[in-house]
């Protein structure tokens, strides 16, 4: 398994790299703009290819992560524009980086039901998929649950798979504390590998890309998104069982808990790292 964090690109996105590097990790994760804002941000395509020969020669797999703001299944027609705005960015942004992916949460139907929500994100999303390629996906994120969330499920993620054609660069992220709070026991290692055989049946194992590694504060089936810091929250070690699954190593697994989140290498997250090489995690 390729453990990895999340990092901050503060200074140029390039910089991500040296974060990571003093962390040791083999993977890592960035926010092509602010997560919080709708102005997409254009960086420099010498940015682009500084990262590009930084991740090489660290030997890294990076992914992006879209802003939280996007929602494509929303009511609003204004929200949806600038969504797809913001993640035709995104995309353009990963592809020039050499990232594997952009990974983003499908957003909330607010209440129209799972299948409205899904007419409204499914051309968005075959829209969008016209920019991926060379190498770089769209990656879809399992969510928690709450508020009308789209793609809480693996039935849900495979709905929409369906509905986008089975894309060839359409795959999936898998958040093991969104897991948990979804009602599926990632410290369990039957449950993990039938939701893994689920998804294998549905979707296809080669479209699972990329892991999400977060403790939950919340209860199993709670769906509510709190991450907690690994090995501090109500899953604890027995994370391990998630991550010990044959068939997830090989796939880069970003910690994105709350203990580091967009703020960049510090003490905090190294112990997290460390924590889950003792847990024997990590190639």
């Amino acid at each position: 398994m390729l453990l990895g964090a999340h990092v901050s690109s503060a200074g140029g996105i390039y910089e991500a790299v040296g974060r990571a590097t003093e962390l040791g990790c083999r993977s890592l994760q960035v926010f092509p703009q602010s997560p919080r804002v709708w102005k997409p941000a254009v960086h420099p395509d010498e940015n682009l290819a500084r990262f590009r020969e930084l991740a090489a020669e660290a030997d890294q797999v990076a992914v992006c992560h879209a802003p939280y703001l996007i929602n494509l299944a929303g009511t609003d027609d204004l929200t949806v524009e600038r969504s797809e705005a913001v993640l035709a960015q995104a995309l353009q942004t990963a592809r020039g980086m050499g990232a594997l992916a952009v990974i983003v949460h499908l957003g909330s139907h607010l209440g129209s039901g799972f299948e409205a929500g899904l007419e409204r994100a499914a051309p968005v999303l075959e829209r969008v998929l016209e920019l991926t390629g060379d190498g770089t996906w769209l990656l879809l994120e399992n969510t928690a649950g709450a508020g009308g969330t789209m793609g809480r499920t693996v039935e849900e993620l495979a709905r929409v798979m369906e509905r986008c054609g089975r894309h060839s660069w359409l795959g999936v992220c898998l958040d093991s504390a969104h897991l948990f709070a979804s009602g599926v026991d990632v410290g369990d290692a039957a449950a993990v590998d039938a939701m893994l055989d689920e998804l294998d049946e549905t979707i296809g194992l080669s479209r699972l890309l990329a892991l999400h590694i977060n403790d939950s504060q919340t209860e199993l089936g709670s769906n509510r998104d709190r991450h907690a810091n690994v090995g501090e929250g109500l899953i604890g070690e027995r994370l391990s069982a998630f991550l010990g699954r044959p068939r997830l190593q090989g796939l880069p697994a970003v910690l994105e808990t709350i203990g580091h989140e967009g703020k960049g290498p510090d003490a905090l997250c190294m112990r997290e790292l460390e924590r889950l090489w003792r847990l024997g995690i990590g190639d």
